[in-house]
């Protein structure tokens, strides 16, 4: 897939008494309200004219608090909750639906059994060290092609083209890091964090391990050392959204110490079909311990 041809793009719209950063999602149906300013009222107006124009079936709106009156009032639900997202105030996830399959849930009551498995776990904060022979790294744009054929192999679908060398190369030159865990010369398993200079925030994104790998638990020491990686550059809010029927992403969030904040319906497509995702947030700026 070439990155001129991307199923999504982000675009400014400035009108009469409002601006706003919109991403249109054609390969998710879904439009994302990322930022905005002025008159919430035009911002909720015009966004909904976008989403129709478009076919989408899900609008996504990250709000400030003192917006939530009157975006509820516009049949917006609150899915969730980003801790300290906005340098350091909270973000309020909230969705508008304009289907009933998309705003129902497969299994919801199975999420829930689930994350309160999750909640029982213990919180792991000690050090895990790799095995022998593997090593951590940071990733490069020379790792580019290597990195998209592991997504290829693992995800079917995937909410980005993670598969494309090209599009990891323009994500890379636009700030996301990536840590890499080696074995005999190869990648086995790779996750990123996508950052945010405006508002000093990132997502912990993009988590893979082939799959004779996963009994090494290597998430826990990918994204920990990513987290260093953060607060070296003074950012403080790590996010990240996890696959609600996964038992693995969502406890390795737990145990790193993250909290938390919801769960948005039908979010995106993954795994070949529209997934429930959780909302998990770390404040990096009172975290005991970080990786290296």
């Amino acid at each position: 897939m070439s990155i001129q041809n991307l199923p999504f793009f982000t675009r400014i719209e400035t009108g009469e008494r409002y601006t706003m950063e919109l991403y249109l999602d054609h390969a998710n149906q879904r439009l994302r309200i990322d930022d905005y300013r002025g008159n919430i009222k035009t911002v909720i107006t015009r966004s909904l004219a976008i989403a129709q124009e478009h076919g989408f079936t899900k609008v996504i709106l990250k709000a400030r608090q003192e917006d939530l009156p009157a975006i509820l009032a516009r049949g917006f639900v609150l899915e969730g909750l980003l801790s300290k997202y906005f340098n350091g105030n909270d973000a309020y996830c909230l969705a508008l639906y304009f289907t009933d399959e998309r705003r129902t849930s497969d299994d919801w009551m199975k999420e829930d059994q689930m994350i309160q498995a999750v909640m029982d776990l213990p919180r792991v904060m000690e050090k895990q060290p790799l095995p022998e022979g593997y090593s951590l790294r940071f990733a490069g744009v020379d790792d580019a092609h290597e990195l998209a054929s592991l997504y290829g192999a693992i995800f079917e679908t995937y909410p980005t083209p993670m598969n494309d060398e090209g599009y990891i190369k323009k994500v890379m030159e636009e700030g996301t890091i990536f840590s890499v865990i080696q074995y005999e010369g190869s990648i086995v398993s790779a996750a990123s964090a996508e950052v945010c200079e405006r508002y000093h925030h990132a997502e912990m994104t993009d988590c893979a391990t082939i799959p004779q790998q996963r009994k090494h638990g290597f998430m826990k020491v990918l994204i920990s050392a990513l987290e260093g990686e953060l607060i070296r550059k003074n950012i403080y809010c790590s996010y990240s959204l996890a696959r609600s029927l996964s038992m693995g992403m969502n406890a390795v969030f737990h145990q790193l110490g993250y909290e938390y904040g919801g769960r948005l319906t039908k979010n995106c497509n993954i795994w070949d079909k529209y997934e429930d995702m959780n909302i998990w947030a770390k404040d990096l700026s009172s975290a005991s311990e970080c990786f290296k």
